[in-house]
């Protein structure tokens, strides 16, 4: 029992820059505080003093602001940063070295009995806020941004983020953004309210897009002016232009003049 308590403070050390010494964090971490209420309860309820096992796991609810099941399984150097919030259901089982921020809940989706609640594999991180929810598996490494709501596995390694949580993958060619980029130091943010540092893979698809209507909108233009130099009368007009004004009023000022000018073809 010592050396589990010893192991959990030296993983404090490890995670959290904010612990300075050995007293503070036995005094003042309730995540810890609730880890160690849970692995008395725990026993309790696998000796099948059920309700003795959920009166302590009230209280530690109460005394912590986190609320462990008797019935989840915790791995070991397990750390809760924070704590106030959390949510860890019944049949919730959590590997080693696993780290939950405040806000978060490892909740179930079904009202049948059984496992109904997510396994954590060892060295996740869930952000502040994050859901996840039903018998699903976040395998080794996973990491889920703060406040996604995650309701699928993860495969190992991988980066969570958005709502429905979705699998982030990193930007094979920044070059790409160079349009955006120009508008984006025009206004002083960027247009498209993406960067090629925001993980939202739905929001780079449609930013790539884009980047592909503009392409073709500057290749267009280049071919009417060669075929007029050769004689021909082609493309009198113009490429139209976008009236975003026609959307209605729920666009504010500095929205209408982005968009107007991600079809401006001198930028």
């Amino acid at each position: 029992m010592f050396e589990r308590i010893k192991e959990d403070i030296q993983s404090v050390f490890h995670r959290d820059p904010a612990a300075r010494n050995t007293f503070e964090v036995l005094t003042n971490y309730p995540g810890l505080h609730a880890i160690w209420f849970h692995r008395l309860s725990h026993r309790l309820w696998k000796a099948n003093w059920r309700w003795l096992a959920r009166s302590l796991s009230t209280f530690s609810r109460w005394a912590t602001g986190v609320e462990i099941h008797p019935g989840a399984k915790l791995g070991r150097r397990f750390f809760i940063d924070h704590g106030m919030g959390v949510v860890i259901g019944e049949t919730a089982e959590i590997g080693d070295n696993v780290t939950l921020y405040h806000g978060v809940t490892l909740g179930g989706t079904s009202w049948s009995a059984g496992k109904r609640h997510p396994t954590l594999e060892d060295n996740v991180v869930i952000g502040a806020g994050a859901k996840i929810l039903g018998p699903i598996t976040m395998h080794k490494g996973v990491k889920v941004g703060s406040n996604s709501v995650v309701v699928k596995d993860a495969p190992e390694g991988a980066t969570v983020v958005g709502i429905p949580g979705r699998i982030v993958m990193p930007s094979a060619n920044k070059e790409q953004n160079g349009h955006r980029a120009k508008i984006a130091r025009k206004y002083g943010f960027d247009a498209y309210a993406i960067s090629d540092e925001n993980p939202d893979p739905v929001a780079n698809a449609i930013g790539l897009m884009l980047d592909h209507v503009h392409l073709i909108d500057t290749k267009v233009e280049e071919m009417c002016k060669e075929i007029n130099n050769m004689g021909g009368s082609v493309c009198g007009k113009s490429l139209p232009t976008l009236e975003i004004d026609s959307f209605g009023d729920h666009l504010t000022t500095a929205e209408k003049e982005s968009a107007k000018a991600s079809f401006d073809p001198q930028i």
